[in-house]
């Protein structure tokens, strides 16, 4: 780690599907020497369970039975600051990127007793330590009382680019076309579902990075950080 932050800190990443959220808040939250909170993981988590058990993640009484009854406990650890998602007390963090869970979590998010259960551990973990978390509504719901508000973000084309040669570049099969029809699709769920639908936090920092490099937008961003920070000392 290689700075430290007066604590406590809060700092809310909101954005769609492959905006780089979870790689940049990762990098970003090393860098200030805080630990990072992936929310999206613990979705795909909840989706995950659905999918290994028969259950249509898009039956909302289906899931409220899951969450009633304590089927899919969620629970995360920190080792070397990386986060480790269980599931259930088992290590899953190596499934969630899989394109079908990812699809899942999206259909499982929609639903009040899902988010419920989420949103109150990732309110509890954020009310022991400074901690940066990246999601869908972080800035709008989980946190609105954030100290840094950013919205990442970049066009569905860029998005669907970057997503591809991460799947090509791990060995898997896929075509751009099928990733870009895929993305959209996820954008417009997020994005219109009746309960915390993805959108800017009105105070939020938006950053386009369509244009931009890994390394151009980490600096961006710890340059909103540490103004913000600035500001308060």
């Amino acid at each position: 780690m290689e700075k430290e932050v007066n604590r406590p800190l809060s700092i809310a990443i909101d954005g769609p599907v492959s905006a780089g959220k979870s790689t940049l808040s990762d990098a970003l939250a090393r860098k200030l020497g805080i630990l990072h909170l992936d929310t999206g993981a613990m979705y795909r988590a909840v989706g995950l369970y659905a999918l290994e058990n028969g259950i249509n993640p898009a039956s909302e009484a289906a899931l409220e039975e899951v969450i009633g009854n304590g089927w899919a406990a969620v629970s995360l650890e920190y080792t070397d600051g990386m986060q480790i998602t269980l599931l259930n007390g088992q290590n899953v963090t190596h499934r969630l990127r899989e394109e079908a869970v990812g699809a899942a979590a999206s259909a499982v998010s929609r639903y009040p007793a899902v988010r419920r259960y989420l949103v109150d551990i990732q309110r509890q973990l954020a009310r022991k330590q400074s901690l940066l978390i990246d999601g869908r509504d972080i800035g709008t719901v989980v946190l609105p009382e954030a100290d840094v508000k950013i919205f990442l973000t970049a066009s569905p084309e860029a998005r669907a680019l970057r997503r591809y040669t991460q799947i090509i570049s791990s060995g898997k099969k896929s075509d751009y076309p099928t990733v870009l029809q895929e993305l959209i699709k996820r954008d417009s769920q997020d994005t219109s579902r009746k309960h915390d639908p993805l959108r800017p936090a009105e105070d939020a920092v938006v950053l386009d990075t369509s244009a931009l490099s890994f390394e151009e937008t980490l600096s961006k961003l710890l340059e909103l950080v540490e103004a913000k920070r600035d500001r308060k000392t």
